[in-house]
């Protein structure tokens, strides 16, 4: 299941064999993979007598037709398991398992024994990193309970969704993955109501793979019913409520809502304090201090983030990660107040924290935190030294699971890096390499894709690939129209990019027709103060001189509209170089 760090990091798969059945109703995951579904046969005392010892050599798949053998080879994986032996062996017991189970199921009555050892099965499967195997092994086990059928077939219904849910985040297929979360919350919802405790932490669990994918109104809609659902069932400044609130903080700062966004946290704060978890204050501080900055409260910001190192160096230690993440913050914070000396300075100490990581430090931290250093470094004009961080936090990653939309990013970063250094076709490779991934997890249709897919036109335009160039600002333009609206700068940008392209390609009608578009969407909505509009207006007027015509102009300018008696007393000497936007 995808968390909230950066984007994305998800938990280890874990491999858990389920007790025997309880009849306790649906459960829902708390950061963890949901747990296999229960069974409902258990072994007798007489049967278990009956039993070899685990040693003995496996049976033939002739015997897979003797109803006590499933149990027995489920009971093996689970001892093999728990001994540490390793999963492979316990991957064989648990195969023959789910063979028996399925040869002795009861035609037209869904086995729940089948449905607990495929989630067995699958779950050892993650643990070897062969999630494409464990994928149709669940979808096998979600068809296999009857959810008519009372609680435990709604158990395992809906563990199944959500254990394939968590398979395809790891695969990075982050829109199946969701799809799986939901069906397991609606099937929840049937099974307990919609105002149970348990369907709250779905919610929230659901939320935090909107977050991840960047779909934020969906997280905000989940986070308020998560809410509602928690002050119902918990005390005032309960735990649950800090975790809800710290989750819609960041929902808020993402859809820009700071305001909002501070308000969540100085109440999850108090909800912390309250229960004494002072780490997590000093970690809710860290993120106010973030609100402060954005907010360009500098001076509240510097006192949240020396608050927070305070309580990290004490109760961690001086090499903890969570000093270097404050030491980050406070680097870019400086650097933003021009202070380049300090920030410098806390980007040396970060760094050598993350040289020498102490025991527990885990990959995507130290990843996360080279990432945000590489982004000062490259605003202050050192675009090695950044590409260099990059490098090293994509080798960190490039072997974990579910990564695929993290590293992503990072490969776009190391294609803008090339990109300034002037290597383009190293440029084109990284982002291409990104745009693949993306492609292949689902997000296809996110405004950050599209600028991606922006960034990798002008690549190709350095290299003389024009055609290449106009395919990927087409597809660009679709995506950002959508997503941002014709009017946004990014897509104004790609409609300026686009046009050069239609133009260099011989192509003079279509990019006339598209800086009509653009000159008129400025005229009417946007205003002609900004610098941009001289420019294309200046393209323009070489285009039509061209394919000798006059513009078509069908609305009345702002400019007329605002002051009709202003005239123009200076005209430029020589248009602008014909140019892309980045």
């Amino acid at each position: 299941m995808p968390g909230l760090k950066s984007p994305p990091d998800a938990p280890p798969l874990r491999i858990a064999v389920s007790e025997p059945p309880s009849h306790n109703p649906v459960r829902t995951p708390n950061k963890k993979i949901p747990s296999p579904s229960p069974s409902r046969s258990k072994a007798s005392a007489a049967r278990s007598a009956k039993k070899p010892p685990p040693d003995s050599p496996n049976p033939d798949d002739s015997s897979l037709d003797n109803p006590d053998l499933g149990p027995f080879l489920l009971k093996l994986a689970r001892d093999t398991i728990a001994s540490g032996e390793g999963p492979t062996k316990a991957l064989d017991y648990a195969i023959r398992a789910a063979k028996s189970f399925e040869r002795c199921a009861v035609e037209g009555e869904p086995s729940l024994d089948l449905a607990m050892s495929l989630h067995v099965l699958a779950a050892i499967y993650c643990s070897l990193g062969r999630f494409d195997e464990a994928v149709p092994v669940l979808e096998r086990a979600i068809q296999v309970p009857d959810v008519e059928r009372g609680p435990d077939h709604a158990l395992a219904a809906f563990s199944g969704h959500m254990q394939l849910g968590d398979t395809y985040s790891m695969l990075g297929q982050v829109e199946k993955s969701i799809g799986c979360y939901e069906q397991g919350l609606k099937i929840q919802i049937q099974a307990l109501g919609e105002t149970d405790a348990r369907v709250g932490e779905t919610c929230r669990y659901l939320a935090e793979a909107h977050v991840q994918a960047m779909q934020f109104d969906k997280a905000e809609e989940l986070c308020k019913k998560t809410l509602e659902i928690h002050h119902a069932h918990s005390e005032p400044a309960s735990l649950e409520e800090a975790a809800d609130r710290r989750l819609m903080a960041l929902v808020c700062e993402a859809k820009g809502d700071y305001e909002a966004a501070l308000e969540h946290l100085v109440l999850a704060s108090m909800a912390m304090i309250a229960n004494g978890q002072e780490n997590e204050v000093a970690s809710i501080d860290v993120s106010i201090g973030n609100i402060y900055m954005s907010l360009c409260r500098f001076d509240e910001a510097v006192f949240s983030y020396q608050k927070a190192l305070t309580v990290f160096k004490s109760s961690k230690g001086d090499n903890h990660p969570s000093v270097a993440s404050v030491f980050v913050r406070l680097a870019d914070l400086y650097h933003r107040t021009g202070k380049l000396r300090e920030s410098k300075s806390y980007c040396e100490n970060a760094l050598r924290i993350f040289a020498k990581p102490v025991p527990g430090t885990t990959a995507e931290e130290i990843a996360g935190g080279l990432t945000e250093i590489s982004a000062i470094y490259e605003s202050v004009d050192e675009p090695e030294e950044a590409l260099k961080l990059l490098q090293k936090a994509m080798k960190l990653l490039e072997d974990k699971p579910g990564q695929q939309s993290t590293i992503a990013g990072i490969e776009a970063r190391i294609g803008v890096m090339f990109y300034i250094l002037g290597r383009y076709d190293e440029s084109r490779n990284s982002f291409e390499s990104a745009v693949t991934k993306l492609r292949a997890s689902g997000e296809r249709k996110s405004a950050f894709f599209g600028v991606l897919l922006n960034q990798m036109g002008l690549a190709c335009v350095q290299l003389f690939k024009i055609d290449e160039a106009a395919e990927l600002f087409e597809e660009a333009r679709a995506i950002l129209e959508q997503e941002c609206g014709p009017c946004h700068q990014d897509t104004l940008g790609i409609y300026s990019n686009l046009a050069a392209t239609y133009d260099a390609m011989g192509r003079v009608e279509d990019a006339i027709e598209i800086l009509e578009y653009v000159l008129k969407l400025r005229e009417e909505k946007l205003g002609i103060a900004n610098p941009d509009f001289e420019d294309e207006k200046n393209r323009l007027a070489e285009l039509l001189k061209e394919a000798g015509r006059s513009r078509n102009r069908k609305a009345k300018s702002l400019e007329n509209l605002i002051d009709p008696n202003s005239k123009r007393t200076a005209k430029k000497e020589g248009t602008k170089k014909w140019g892309f936007r980045i």
